[in-house]
């Protein structure tokens, strides 16, 4: 695994796409992105309004450096460091509490899945984070069945051989509930979790050597807070969408609305990890 964050790792590639309609657009772009630790290049194209950022930083971050332009920008997809598309997934968590968040999967080589997202309302400190065996959300998390190991072995660390594959450690909440990350598997692979779940668990994962009863289980992490099933999602120039045909909303009107539910018909400030 990766740092949770920051400049190092694995070079992929995020496509976005930026309201710009003139040259002081694209050239604001680009100064945002400027000299930025974990941001290796930039490319702008105005006439499609697309932004290919190539990087090591967790998509929520160049996001923020996007939109702290003044211009709204959307992730449209993910790809290799090479624009290969090995395969993507994401993972929208909710559950009964206020937890909420989105993760990404991303195949970076054939031997190398990068897990990246933004997870809110969480109680500051360490939370386990687990790829559970079933995509069944019918009972909230509890019908996730348990965590991801088709080779039976015990719970363990992220780093540890001899783990659950769907074990994937720890995220750190700050000390306003949010998590942002980014860590690379050489044990995962998307297309072996696409149609499983993803939880986030109350606690910190003891990573098996906490010396509980459940240590070599679950990583004694607690109650499951928030869960959601991991659907494909699109690779680059995979995702040509500028208008959702289930409601009408055009991307930028998406963007400042809800996932889903009550407030996906009205007006709102978006949710800062979508």
């Amino acid at each position: 695994m990766a740092s949770d964050s920051g400049n190092q790792g694995t070079l992929c590639t995020l496509e976005f796409t930026v309201q710009m309609t003139c040259q002081s657009c694209v050239d604001a772009v680009r100064k945002s992105l400027q000299g930025v630790a974990g941001v290796q290049d930039v490319e702008v194209h105005l006439e499609d309004q697309m932004v290919l950022v190539h990087t090591t930083l967790p998509s929520q971050e160049v996001q923020a450096l996007l939109e702290g332009t003044g211009r709204q920008a959307v992730l449209k997809g993910m790809g290799s460091g090479q624009l290969q598309n090995l395969g993507a997934a994401v993972a929208i968590l909710g559950g009964p509490g206020t937890v909420q968040g989105v993760v990404r999967f991303l195949q970076l080589t054939p031997e190398r899945c990068l897990i990246e997202g933004t997870i809110d309302g969480l109680e500051p400190g360490l939370h386990g984070l687990h790829i559970h065996q079933y995509g069944d959300l019918t009972n909230n998390c509890n019908s996730c069945g348990n965590h991801f190991n088709p080779d039976g072995a015990s719970h363990g660390g992220p780093q540890d051989s001899d783990r659950h594959r769907g074990d994937l450690g720890n995220v750190r909440a700050d000390a306003d509930g949010r998590a942002i990350f980014r860590m690379e598997d050489e044990q995962l692979k998307v297309w072996d979790v696409i149609g499983r779940s993803l939880i986030i668990d109350e606690g910190e994962d003891d990573l098996g050597r906490g010396g509980h009863p459940l240590s070599k289980i679950t990583g004694n992490s607690g109650e499951r807070l928030a869960c959601g099933i991991i659907a494909r999602s699109a690779g680059l120039f995979q995702n040509p969408k500028q208008i959702c045909s289930c409601d009408g909303l055009t991307i930028w009107e998406e963007r400042g609305r809800p996932i889903a539910g009550k407030g996906r018909k009205e007006s709102a400030q978006p949710p800062a990890h979508l």
